[in-house]
C-alpha cells in the first residue's frame, strides 16, 4: 500500500515537477472519481488547461466554478457529449485536437450499469463505455500524448486486479452474473491497454480499481434488475459510511496515479515521467512482471496486481485471446465510424 501521507506529499510537488501548461482531459469528469480528481488537479497545478467531458451541463457548471476557485490560473472547458457513441467520441477528440498539439493526462471514468440498454449505434451501453469509448479516446489522442514534452499518462478507472476468464463467444458479457461480467471486462480492459502500450512505449497506462466510492454509476441500473444486484445495492447503501473511501482521499490517490513516477512508461522520458519518488517508494511492477514496464493493474491503494493476474493475461496473449478482444472492438469501430484508427 502506498501510504496516503506519501501520496499527498507527492501531489504537493506536481507544480514544481513539470513545466507550466499541463493539458489534461477528464472523460466522465462530472461525477464520482472523475470529479474528485479534477478538483484535486485544479488545486495542485498552475497555468494548465483542463477539458472535462460529460453529459451533465448542470454538474459541469458547478465543477467549473469550483475548479476556477481552486486553481484560478488555469483554464477549464466543458465538452458536453454522450461518449457511448463512437461518432461523438471522434467529434470530441477532433475538437480537442483543434486546440491542443499535446496532452499530458487522459483520465477516463465513463461507465454505466445500464445492462439492458443499447446505444443508437447498436452497442450494449454497459460494455461499450469501458471498452469501446475508452479505447476510442486513447487511439484518437495517443498522437497528442506522444507529443507531450513531459508526463504522458493514461488512467482508466475500472475493475483492475479482478482480471478473470473471457468468453470469446460473448465478449460483451450479455446476461452474465455481475462478478463474471466484472472480471471479464477487467481482463479485456487490461489487454487492450497492453496492446496500445506496445505501440506507444513512451506513454504509461494505468488501470486501477477505485474501491468503494460515491458516484453516479448506479443511477442507470434498470428497475427490473436481478435480485442479486438489488441486494448488493441495498447492502452497499447500508455499509457505505463504514467502507467507502473518503472523497478527499479518492481524489488525492487518483491524482497520484496520474502524476507519480511510480508508474513510468516502458521507455523513459529523461526524468520527466512523473513526480520523483520518495525514498521508500519503489517503482511499481507492470503487468509483464517487471518493474516500470509501462502498463499497470492496480489496487485501490496503488499496489500492483497479484502474479496470478499477470499469468492470466500472459496466457491470453499466448493463446490468441488478446488479439480476438481487439478485433471485437476494432470491428465495432469500423462498423460505427468507418475507420479503425480514429479521427
Amino acid at each position: 500500500m502506498v501510504d496516503l501521507n506519501e501520496v499527498i506529499e507527492s501531489n504537493k510537488h506536481i507544480a514544481s515537477s513539470f513545466p507550466t501548461g499541463l493539458v489534461a482531459v477528464f472523460v466522465g469528469g462530472t461525477s464520482g472519481v472523475g470529479e474528485y480528481t479534477v478538483k484535486k488537479f485544479a488545486s495542485r497545478v498552475t497555468n494548465s488547461r483542463v477539458y472535462i467531458v460529460g453529459r451533465s451541463q448542470e454538474a459541469a457548471e458547478r465543477i467549473l466554478d469550483e475548479c476556477g476557485k481552486l486553481g484560478p490560473s488555469s483554464k477549464y472547458e466543458f465538452i458536453r457529449a454522450d461518449v457511448s457513441l463512437m461518432k461523438v467520441v471522434d467529434q470530441v477528440c477532433t475538437q480537442i485536437k483543434s486546440k491542443e498539439s499535446a496532452v499530458n493526462i487522459l483520465f477516463q471514468t465513463q461507465g454505466s450499469m445500464a445492462f439492458t440498454s443499447t446505444t443508437a449505434e447498436g452497442l450494449p451501453v454497459a460494455t461499450c463505455l469501458p471498452l469501446h469509448s475508452r479505447q476510442r479516446f486513447i487511439v484518437n489522442l495517443l498522437p497528442l500524448l506522444h507529443n507531450a514534452k513531459s508526463l504522458r499518462r493514461i488512467v482508466s478507472v475500472g475493475a483492475a486486479t479482478y482480471e478473470g476468464p473471457i468468453d470469446l463467444d460473448n465478449i460483451s458479457g450479455q446476461g452474465f452474473a455481475l462478478r463474471k461480467w466484472r472480471n471479464q471486462l477487467s481482463s479485456c480492459q487490461s489487454l487492450l491497454l497492453q496492446r496500445l502500450a506496445r505501440q506507444t512505449p513512451d506513454v504509461s497506462f494505468v488501470h486501477n480499481v477505485p474501491g468503494v466510492v460515491r458516484g453516479g454509476i448506479m443511477r442507470e441500473v434498470p428497475a427490473d434488475t436481478g435480485l442479486g444486484l438489488r441486494a448488493i445495492m441495498a447492502i452497499s447503501g447500508l455499509l457505505m459510511p463504514l467502507i467507502e473511501t473518503p472523497v478527499d482521499e479518492c481524489g488525492e490517490r487518483h491524482l497520484f496515479l496520474a502524476t507519480s513516477a511510480r508508474y513510468p512508461p516502458a521507455e523513459g522520458n529523461e526524468g520527466a515521467d512523473g513526480v520523483m519518488l520518495g525514498q521508500d517508494t519503489p517503482t511499481a511492477r507492470g503487468l509483464d512482471g517487471h518493474a516500470g514496464s509501462g502498463v499497470y493493474s492496480l489496487t485501490s491503494k496503488g499496489d500492483s496486481a497479484a502474479p496470478k493476474v499477470e499469468n492470466i493475461l500472459r496466457q491470453f496473449e499466448e493463446n490468441g485471446t488478446a488479439a480476438k478482444v481487439w478485433e471485437y472492438v476494432a470491428a465495432d469501430f469500423r462498423r460505427t465510424t468507418g475507420t479503425e484508427i480514429g479521427s
